[in-house]
């Protein structure tokens, strides 16, 4: 344990540069300690930049920081020598098996602070001190400590790999080109790693642009989900709703017929019981008198006989029975039928209904953006003949072929006043309202024409802001010129990489807010796509750029090129 607390203030104490116990320690701004003659040689070797670092922290300070030598520090100094002890490094300071060793250390190696890739070499602190203080390591580039500096020399001549032929596609050395690269296209590797730089920025742009359109339509799909949860469960609440009523509907119904029924079996049944009583009481008369009658047929006193008989004369029958027609189970099968037949038609309402409403669910379709065309074929069957309005043109646009064509010129055109007009930008709208899904192709000569489409509705005159494709939000454009495309939108430029050629392909997907660019020549190449909401109908347009004079864009008929 006291070796440990020696070690951690003998490295209080301990100069980052030199490695060794402080002698005149100094403290800088950002609170490392340095022998004040490191400090000084090292900031000296700084003296051309004019920028003065730490070795330890690299905080930088725009003035050489004034040197007081710290005492207190300088009495611990002091007080170790006392003690016998000379500083050493701590564990952690040497290289294990994961990091890069010094490569001029001796015995156990320390870590490397940076590796030198003229050196092809790596240093530690104490090491490294030559390259900041020697003028001779001035020009050598300093990296992180690597392990595969090898990588940067040719096994061949052993030489720094300096070079880079475009032909083989492959890191050389200067000696390279005089053998098996001899007569290849060459150029310093920095130079090439600077051009490829720029090609990864915009590379990395487009995977931005990528990753933001995709967290745009991640957005889109949830907002969709939720909006088809919405729409569903509404619609069965309103199913349920309207099933329930026509079952009411339907309950109601039946209770009336019921009602009905009972009623009149009660009516018919009671006047078919008051016939019944009067029938059974008139029977009972007719066998009162038959009784007597018989009676007097027995009397043997004729006398008796002739007295009584006038007044037992038979009573009238009357003839009910031949009225009455029995017809068993059928006074209410008529009503029966008509219920049956209710039925039937309703079953077949319900039925043809059911049809109409399984085929409106199943045609319940939440489409995701359709798959954009691949082929030029497949493109070519979206063309749309574009023609530019010449009430749009700015009077430096001079409309040729039709109105397919337009060149900007010095010139000015005589055009009438129109309140379409652009007045102050050499760009023009097409006549043609866009939706849906359409593609157009525009031949470019000259560069600097931009290829848009803007709402109709952006303004013709007034700020540049206003009315200038690609530098507000009613408009979409890209930039092409003899060496690159840049896509403009809302004054945001974005740098675009792909494959140059004089043609370029737009396709519009309107309800799909999908508008894409595609580089044309024997392949399609899409160079950039704009995924968003479009709220108006969208016109193609032109914009040309101010010092393109002479330069040309023709909207292309395509239907010719569909039927060769």
């Amino acid at each position: 344990m006291a070796q440990q607390e020696n070690r951690l203030d003998q490295k209080k104490v301990s100069c980052s540069i030199c490695l060794d116990l402080l002698k005149e320690p100094v403290t800088i701004p950002c609170g490392h300690n340095y022998c004040m003659n490191c400090i000084k040689s090292h900031w000296d070797g700084e003296d051309e930049n004019q920028i003065y670092s730490c070795p330890v922290c690299r905080q930088t300070f725009a003035l050489r920081p004034v040197l007081v030598k710290n005492t207190m520090l300088e009495e611990l100094v002091e007080e170790l020598k006392k003690t016998g002890l000379q500083a050493a490094p701590a564990d952690h300071c040497y290289a294990g098996d994961e990091d890069v060793a010094c490569d001029f250390c001796t015995g156990r190696k320390l870590k490397a602070l940076e590796s030198c890739l003229q050196c092809v070499a790596s240093y530690c602190e104490k090491h490294l001190q030559p390259h900041y203080e020697s003028p001779a390591f001035k020009k050598h580039k300093l990296v992180e400590p690597s392990k595969k500096l090898q990588e940067s020399m040719c096994s061949r001549h052993d030489e720094v790999k300096k070079l880079f032929c475009r032909t083989d596609q492959q890191c050389i050395c200067y000696l390279c080109p005089m053998d098996d690269h001899k007569g290849h296209k060459t150029v310093l590797a920095a130079a090439e790693r600077t051009a490829r730089q720029k090609e990864l920025e915009g590379s990395r742009l487009n995977i931005q642009q990528g990753i933001q359109d995709r967290e745009k339509e991640v957005k889109l799909l949830q907002q969709e989900v939720e909006a088809i949860n919405g729409s569903a469960d509404k619609a069965v609440e309103d199913s349920e709703k309207t099933f329930t009523e026509l079952i009411r509907l339907m309950e109601k119904r039946s209770s009336d017929v019921k009602q009905q029924l009972r009623s009149k079996q009660e009516t018919e049944v009671s006047r078919v019981q008051d016939l019944q009583e009067k029938l059974e009481q008139e029977i009972r008369e007719l066998k009162r008198r038959d009784a007597e009658l018989q009676k007097l047929s027995h009397a043997e006193d004729h006398t008796h006989f002739l007295l009584n008989y006038p007044s037992l004369l038979p009573l009238s029958v009357s003839k009910h029975s031949s009225s009455i027609k029995v017809r068993p189970l059928r006074y209410f099968q008529d009503v029966t039928a008509a219920v049956s037949e209710v039925r039937d038609k309703l079953q077949d309402v319900l039925k043809k209904t059911w049809t109409n409403i399984s085929l409106m669910v199943s045609e319940v379709d939440v489409l995701l953006p359709p798959p954009e065309p691949k082929t030029r074929a497949e493109f070519l069957k979206y063309s749309r003949d574009i023609t530019l309005d010449p009430n749009t043109a700015n009077t430096q646009l001079l409309l040729t072929e039709e109105g397919r064509k337009a060149t900007f010129t010095s010139q000015r055109q005589i055009y009438s006043s129109h309140p379409d007009r652009f007045t102050k930008w050499p760009q023009v709208l097409s006549k043609e309202s866009l939706t849906g899904r359409c593609y157009w192709e525009v031949e470019l000569r000259g560069g600097g024409v931009f290829v848009a489409v803007a709402y109709k509705n952006i303004s013709r005159a007034g700020v540049w802001e206003e009315c200038l494709f690609g530098v507000n939000d009613k408009s979409w454009t890209l930039y092409s010129d003899i060496n690159s495309y840049t896509f403009w939108y809302n004054n945001i430029k974005t740098p675009v990489s792909g494959p140059r050629s004089s043609r370029v392909g737009v396709y519009l997907d309107h309800d799909a807010g999908i508008l894409s660019f595609y580089s044309v020549s024997e392949t399609m190449t899409l160079l950039h796509r704009v995924l968003t909401t479009f709220t108006q109908p969208l016109h193609a347009g032109l914009r040309f750029d101010l010092v393109s004079s002479g330069g040309t864009a023709e909207f292309c008929n395509l239907k010719l090129t569909e039927v060769v």
